[in-house]
């Protein structure tokens, strides 16, 4: 009796052992888990997807708070270079002049991005070249009927100065050349597309990852504006979305950033619309 006592008595005290060691275990685990805060700080159409990304990070790594903010690109490159963000988010190439002013700055491509040319549903014009993009967006061509529409007044809707988008569909279809100074500026791509939706003659611009059937988005060269198509380069105007750092990233930025080119995050980078790059 007593030697049965004795044994329940051991096996009570080595269950107890071992439940206070994997208690001790699981803390350990938990204070070598990653941990700390980030800021992400830039362009408006990264953001978005940046958002997404940090979200799920954060749901991996409960010990992580990660904002993100908007600004613009040029925002963006700024605030990884003076510190104020631990990343910097550009939709489109780091300027030859910004890595001259600050030549610690390091820009990765965590996605491509293709630009839909938008106009509201009640336009009947469908498609348009490149040449003809330019002459709207630089005012050579003002009415619609000129580009197969009906006759009326060609509303062209820009992005403001710093916006990364406007920098990339400036380079790629208007190759340096102004923009036309009647333009109406808006500083966001929700803001475009509802400017675009409440007019019925405008024209404008977004990243492929923001569109909805709120507008429609116009064929170029004949070429949709989709994923596959932005991927293989059949479709003109695509940039790429960058994280930038200050030097190369360590700790929990470059732990975020390996995360962000990953399979995992890649999935949801096609899943919100934008091309993977890996």
């Amino acid at each position: 009796m007593f030697k049965k006592a004795g044994l329940i008595s051991l096996i009570l005290l080595m269950s107890i052992s071992l439940l206070v060691i994997g208690c001790g275990e699981n803390q350990n685990a938990q204070e070598e888990g990653l941990s700390g805060n980030l800021v992400l700080a830039g362009s408006t159409s990264v953001q978005p997807l940046a958002e997404e990304l940090a979200m799920r990070f954060m749901e991996l790594n409960r010990n992580v708070k990660i904002d993100v903010a908007g600004g613009g690109s040029g925002a963006g490159v700024e605030s990884s270079a003076n510190g104020a963000a631990d990343i910097g988010m550009a939709s489109r190439e780091v300027k030859d002049e910004e890595l001259a002013a600050h030549p610690d700055l390091k820009p990765i491509v965590i996605a491509q991005d293709g630009i839909i040319v938008i106009v509201n549903q009640a336009n009947p014009v469908n498609e348009l070249t490149l040449v003809q993009i330019k002459g709207i967006f630089t005012g050579e061509i003002t009415n619609w009927q000129d580009v197969g529409g009906k006759n009326a007044a060609i509303t062209v809707i820009n992005r403001e100065e710093g916006s990364g988008t406007r920098t990339a569909f400036n380079e790629i279809v208007l190759h340096g050349e102004s923009f036309t100074d009647k333009a109406a500026i808006q500083n966001s791509t929700g803001a475009v597309k509802t400017a675009v939706n409440a007019d019925e003659n405008a024209i404008g611009y977004i990243s492929m990852g923001s569109m909805s059937d709120q507008v429609k988005g116009l064929k170029v060269n004949g070429v949709e504006p989709t994923i596959d198509n932005a991927k293989n380069g059949d479709y003109p105007i695509a940039r790429p979305f960058n994280f930038i750092t200050k030097g190369e990233p360590d700790g929990l930025t470059k732990a975020f950033i390996d995360w962000v080119m990953s399979g995992e995050a890649q999935e949801i980078i096609q899943e919100e619309g934008f091309i993977p790059v890996q």
